[in-house]
């Protein structure tokens, strides 16, 4: 009996003994490497707060720039809120159609992170399977995956994406609405940007295959999807967080470029790109706040996550530990 609630007595004092999840990231180097690194905190920190304007863009914008009922041609080329002639509530302006600046730049920076996010999936997902398949069984298939991805390599990735925009469209034609569009150019810059992940992934599984884990997972009869998806793609995931983090800013800013050559979203659901495509239209005629603030918008965006992906690189690096 005595044993017993010696071991019950125990049992509570081993479980607080383990840390918690929570704990281990908080005593870990990556943690300590961004407590370390202001700018990796400063570059969090606007990335985030866009990301919040982004997403309560709804709740916080003065007006839904995507709503027809609710734009003022009366309204229209007002100068910002501190400029004389500046009126309430266009803290920032308003473009030729009555356009309240702020809220088109909260719409247009959701919309661009969603696209960006969406374009980072599909590539991320064609990539990294392409690279286990081509790592893991190697010969002929390996060489068949590796070759198409040199031969994209060749090319620029913005030219990938008008090409297969511009063939989508030509296909479709008006057929396409405004979920259709936006999907099209989703799958455009997936297509885009998978090579950097397949060609990652493959040289990372190459070295894991070879391991014990991966050959007692053979011993005992897993089959090769099951020990990629379960066993080795855990242990490849490092460079590809770093990839999809750097990846999202080269996907925002190809949206934007499709958008501005007018190729991208339309005006009645602007993102980034459009508003400033938009906006360059007014930018010597004197309404430079069409333009100024959805491109500091942009370029902030990028800039945030460029700094961000350059320091989980660097923080993920053993090289550099």
């Amino acid at each position: 009996m005595s044993a017993r609630m010696d071991d019950a007595a125990e049992a509570p004092d081993a479980q607080r003994a383990t840390p918690s999840r929570l704990a281990r990231f908080l005593g870990s180097d990556l943690w300590l490497s961004f407590r370390r690194s202001k700018l990796a905190m400063g570059a969090f920190a606007v990335t985030l707060l866009m990301f919040g304007l982004a997403f309560a863009a709804p709740w916080i914008s003065p007006q839904n720039p995507y709503d027809p009922a609710q734009l003022e041609l009366l309204n229209s080329n007002l100068p910002p809120l501190w400029n004389p002639d500046g009126q309430s509530p266009f803290l920032l302006g308003t473009d030729d159609q009555g356009r309240d600046v702020l809220s088109a730049v909260l719409y247009g920076l959701r919309l661009s992170l969603i696209v960006g996010m969406l374009g980072v999936v599909v590539s991320g997902f064609l990539g990294i399977g392409l690279g286990l398949v081509a790592g893991y069984f190697g010969g002929a298939l390996d060489t068949l995956i590796m070759r198409v991805a040199d031969v994209q390599l060749t090319f620029p990735a913005i030219l990938i994406a008008l090409v297969v925009d511009g063939v989508a469209k030509a296909s479709f034609g008006s057929a396409l609405d405004t979920n259709a569009t936006i999907l099209l150019i989703v799958v455009s810059i997936g297509l885009s940007f998978w090579v950097q992940y397949a060609r990652t992934v493959r040289s990372s599984v190459m070295v894991e295959r070879g391991k014990d884990y991966v050959q007692a997972a053979r011993l005992i009869g897993l089959s090769s999807p099951v020990i990629m998806v379960r066993h080795v793609l855990p242990n490849v995931t490092g460079p590809v967080f770093v990839i999809a983090t750097i990846n999202l800013a080269l996907a925002i800013i190809t949206e934007a470029t499709l958008s501005f050559l007018g190729t991208g979203l339309p005006e009645t659901m602007p993102s980034l790109g459009t508003l400033i495509r938009t906006g360059n239209r007014f930018l010597f005629s004197g309404e430079w706040w069409v333009v100024a603030f959805p491109g500091i918008a942009l370029a902030g965006l990028v800039l945030a996550i460029n700094l961000l992906g350059d320091w989980l690189r660097d923080a993920l690096n053993p090289k550099l530990q």
